[in-house]
């Protein structure tokens, strides 16, 4: 909560601008595994409203590793800011309690003090008469969110608009109003991936020359899903994202090796759910249907192994609304001791 205050009175500060006190900041919860949910609260938390989303599934929580996030293929990126509803008087007290803090905070400087009091008149006593608390029942404050792992990147200051009225049955005048397909792409920001850590025969070392196979089984490579809603002013949405693992992309860590299939991209099996084939005793002539052949010793170290996976992204959500997103990728190294095949001479 300080840093976040330090933040926004830097803000103030900075800029005159009256929408500033008004940008509102996303927090992701702490959920980490399947069945497991986060929830933030769009109650006041020091100057900023909280998101209402909601996000329940394989969700990436509170202090986990990006590691384990989807990278979007290409330059697409799930929204930085969007547009929510707020009651009249949560709107009421989060503008008051921006006021009282950006007033009484000590050494504050005088124009930041300007714009707050500029901002609170804008809503309490000048364009609107007292936040609408009187018409509370007649519509909604929809106010700019912020990701506040993103807010300074240029995609979330899209959201400049200062919070406005909206009254019931009409659609917010803006291109970022939260929607079922804003909630599935947030929910893309969120999935956590399982683990990649294919499986190698041989395991422990493999020979220069010798095939090594690779694969992934339905108990690591597996689809997930994470669902993202909002219950409130008014709606009632929700979207569901799911990732469906579909290739295997393996980079040996040299150039003097070779790829099973040649292009390194190992597809998906007829059964949906596994990629490759687990070596078995008897196979060690054939050539393995996902795998690697190292040319060369790794000497004394080791090679990096890179093995990324593509996840078709698709979400489902309210009204019948769904699609695809863009494929994600997630993977890591494994380190590969590859040694030289001993001869004996007789």
């Amino acid at each position: 909560m300080t840093q976040r205050r330090g933040v926004l009175l830097a803000a103030l500060a900075a800029t005159a601008m009256a929408l500033i006190p008004a940008i509102a900041y996303a927090e992701r919860g702490g959920g980490r595994s399947q069945g497991d949910s986060t929830e933030t609260s769009g109650t006041q938390s020091g100057r900023s409203i909280a998101s209402t989303v909601r996000y329940t599934g394989s969700t990436v929580g509170r202090g986990d590793s990006a590691s384990r996030s989807l990278k979007p293929a290409g330059n697409w990126s799930p929204p930085a800011c969007w547009y929510e509803p707020r009651s009249a008087e949560e709107f009421s007290e989060y503008v008051e309690a921006a006021y009282s803090e950006t007033v009484n905070t000590p050494g504050q400087h005088g124009y930041a003090k300007t714009t707050v009091g500029e901002f609170r008149d804008r809503y309490k006593d000048s364009e609107y008469e007292n936040y609408n608390l009187e018409k509370a029942d007649e519509g909604y404050w929809w106010v700019a969110v912020r990701d506040k792992d993103r807010w300074m990147e240029p995609e979330a200051q899209v959201c400049d608009m200062p919070p406005f009225w909206v009254e019931n049955g009409d659609a917010p005048p803006v291109e970022n109003a939260i929607t079922p397909q804003i909630l599935a792409e947030l929910a893309y920001n969120r999935v956590q991936l399982p683990p990649t850590e294919v499986a190698l025969a041989p395991d422990a070392a493999t020979k220069v020359n010798l095939p090594t196979w690779v694969w992934l089984d339905e108990a690591t490579f597996k689809e997930v899903s994470v669902t993202a809603s909002l219950d409130v002013g008014g709606l009632d949405i929700q979207a569901t994202t799911t990732a469906k693992p579909v290739s295997l992309k393996l980079e040996p860590g040299t150039a003097d090796a070779e790829t099973y299939p040649s292009s390194g991209e190992c597809t998906i099996n007829t059964d949906g759910v596994s990629i490759g084939e687990p070596y078995a005793d008897g196979k060690a002539d054939e050539t393995p249907p996902c795998g690697v052949r190292y040319l060369r010793s790794s000497g004394e170290g080791t090679f990096k192994l890179q093995a990324t996976i593509t996840w078709d992204i698709t979400w489902e959500g309210t009204g019948g609304t769904g699609g695809d997103l863009p494929d994600g990728t997630f993977g890591n190294d494994q380190a590969v001791t590859v040694q030289e095949i001993q001869a004996v001479n007789r």
